[in-house]
């Protein structure tokens, strides 16, 4: 079965730095597309960032875009996510998910890990 567990979250100052990972398994985790998304309490859940089944393509969300990096290591199957500079407002519950074979949509979700930024 597909399971996705992410670790690495945590409380840290702004400006400080976290790596998230993603470990995945039930699945040839190299043909899958990955990407982390976040959700703030009371708000709906949001695209951070996404990764290419090779690696070779990614995309970041604006806000993110410069502090951020999505990386997977396939031999591991293991989906990174680096992010610096952290602000009070990535404060969220992180998920990586996996999206279908020929299509936009993600059809797994790990169980979430908490980031907290303090100011």
């Amino acid at each position: 079965q597909v399971q996705l567990v992410e670790s690495g979250g945590g409380l840290v100052q702004a400006g400080g730095s976290l790596r998230l990972s993603c470990v995945a398994s039930g699945y040839t985790f190299n043909m899958y597309s990955m990407g982390w998304f976040r959700q703030a309490p009371g708000e709906e859940r949001e695209f951070v960032a996404s990764i290419s089944g090779s690696g070779a393509v990614t995309r970041y969300a604006d806000s993110v875009k410069g502090r951020f990096t999505i990386s997977r290591d396939n031999a591991k199957n293991t989906l990174h996510l680096q992010m610096n500079i952290l602000k009070p407002e990535d404060t969220a519950v992180y998920y990586c998910g996996r999206r279908g074979q020929q299509s936009t949509k993600y059809d797994y979700w790990g169980q979430g890990t908490q980031v907290t930024v303090s100011s």
